[in-house]
């Protein structure tokens, strides 16, 4: 007989939420996430196909893409992360990767990244003390690459100004709470 149960990134049956005056940082469990690259040659192919799935083209550099089912932001040159409520599409993956055919490469990303959502008036004071990120610039579902503390992460605009969430390695998830949590006590 096995016992096993699911945890989140922070080893906890539920997720972490820390509040704040004036921030809420809660840990999201609840997406699947996937990475489609386009291959050598199939740029037309492959965005067009992804479109046909996901209902939308796929993002500019810098850019991304809030809707339910799928949200999606760009990574890097023909390479973009794309999400999904996990309840629903657990298999987000496998479905991309039927969905682009030999024109893509998929890479299951779930349970390599965590992801902490950030809300809030105090959510510029807390970004400026992590990252070089310009929050006043960022449009709904924009996306940027920064090192927040030593880390490699994502900051994603879920509203402008107001909402960001925060992607980082799944195995620093720890590290990466910290430094939200130290930033929030020290900036509020």
């Amino acid at each position: 007989m096995h016992n096993l149960k699911p945890m989140t990134a922070l080893g906890a049956d539920t997720p972490q939420i820390d509040q704040f005056d004036g921030l809420e940082i809660s840990e999201r469990p609840d997406f699947a996430l996937a990475s489609l690259s386009i291959r050598l040659g199939h740029d037309v192919q492959c965005a067009e196909q992804a479109k046909a799935y996901l209902g939308f083209d796929l993002p500019e550099p810098g850019q991304g893409h809030l809707s339910d089912p799928f949200s999606c932001f760009w990574m890097g040159p023909v390479q973009w992360m794309i999400s999904a409520p996990h309840d629903s599409h657990e298999d987000l993956a496998v479905a991309l990767k039927q969905a682009v055919g030999d024109a893509g490469s998929i890479s299951e990303q779930t349970d390599g990244w965590c992801r902490f959502d950030l809300s809030g008036p105090g959510l510029t004071a807390v970004l400026e003390r992590l990252c070089n990120v310009d929050l006043a610039s960022l449009a709904s579902g924009d996306a940027r690459r920064v090192r927040l503390e030593h880390l490699g992460c994502f900051v994603w605009c879920l509203k402008p100004a107001e909402a960001v969430a925060v992607l980082g390695p799944r195995s620093s998830a720890a590290s990466l709470h910290h430094a939200l949590v130290g930033a929030a006590k020290s900036a509020l």
